[in-house]
């Protein structure tokens, strides 16, 4: 009788043990991971996002596989991953926009930029470039650029990936401190900017990088300035701003990698040390650049501080853009 008592009690405890281990993240990853990219496939995010999947699968032994959640501007994404399940099956990255930018733009959010994320590390950093089509911009420097716009008589438009962007807010800034009659243009991403402006259909942008190497080097548009405190390695004919007699203009583009607040701290820990090999790899830094982003690694603590240093300035550029979406 007291075997079979301790046999019958041994196993009624053995439903509480199992969501304890199961939430300690010691045997994860057991299966795929859910990779939510909340921009559209073609844009700097989601090719920076593969890029990192593609080495996180390697190694840590499961395939990490990408969904593309677009729609305002991250938005829609960005809560998929806030109510999503915490136990590590869900990822993403999440940009300046989603962290640093949204709790100024919206009056109301699905998700808390501060609250509803564990943030495992920062991803990538990247700076804006100034583009214009070839064929429809006669202008070749960016002070002839900037005169040409402001004598336009219906003035010019540019466009970005959506409201609240950094290509939005760089647009808008620039547009500000220039004198320029410009209208901005939103859109869903650098695929579709970039088609409308070889169409003639949009003026310029000032955008992600990452997304124009490949048609600024096919020269069918034109690359005024970049708007990284330095000239990019890969672009070194191309101007910062300051260079081009546009000083104070330093905005970089970041991103984290992040999941739903709660997630097991070892599988943070492994996806951290994981990034910080990638980071240290002098072959995927090649790759990242060539891409058009520097491939970075920091803590959690410290992403959660490079997010929240960023703030004031970008309220500030929210308030000059006049955005505010409901």
């Amino acid at each position: 009788m007291l075997a079979r008592r301790t046999l019958l009690l041994g196993a009624s405890t053995l439903p509480l043990a199992t969501p304890a281990l199961a939430q300690s993240g010691s045997d994860w990853p057991n299966r795929p991971v859910r990779v939510v990219v909340p921009w559209p496939p073609g844009g700097s995010t989601d090719v920076l996002a593969r890029l990192l999947s593609e080495q996180l699968q390697a190694k840590l032994g499961q395939p990490f596989v990408l969904e593309n959640r677009p729609g305002a501007s991250g938005n829609i994404g960005m809560e998929a991953i806030a109510k999503a399940a915490p136990d590590g099956y869900t990822m993403g990255p999440a940009t300046i926009a989603n962290l640093s930018v949204a709790q100024f733009l919206y009056a109301r959010l699905p998700f808390d930029p501060e609250k509803d994320f564990s943030v495992v590390s920062l991803h990538w950093e990247l700076p804006n470039v100034v583009v214009a089509p070839a064929q429809f911009t006669p202008p070749d420097t960016l002070p002839a650029f900037i005169d040409w716009a402001r004598s336009r008589r219906n003035g010019v438009s540019f466009g970005s990936p959506g409201v609240g962007t950094t290509a939005h807010l760089s647009g808008a800034l620039f547009c500000d401190r220039q004198k320029i009659d410009g209208q901005h243009v939103p859109f869903r991403g650098a695929a579709q900017i970039i088609p409308a402006m070889l169409a003639g259909d949009l003026t310029f942008a000032i955008d992600n990088l990452a997304s124009y190497i490949p048609v600024i080097a096919e020269g069918r548009l034109k690359a005024y300035a970049v708007t990284s405190p330095e000239r990019w390695t890969t672009l070194p004919n191309i101007p910062t701003m300051a260079e081009a007699g546009v000083p104070d203009f330093v905005i970089t583009s970041w991103c984290a990698w992040v999941g739903p607040a709660g997630m097991p701290k070892a599988v943070v820990d492994k996806v951290n040390a994981a990034m910080k090999e990638v980071a240290a790899d002098p072959a995927m830094q090649r790759r990242f650049l060539q891409t058009g982003a520097k491939c970075t690694w920091s803590t959690p603590e410290d992403a959660v501080a490079h997010a929240a240093r960023q703030r004031p300035m970008l309220a500030e550029m929210v308030r000059i853009s006049g955005a505010r979406m409901e």
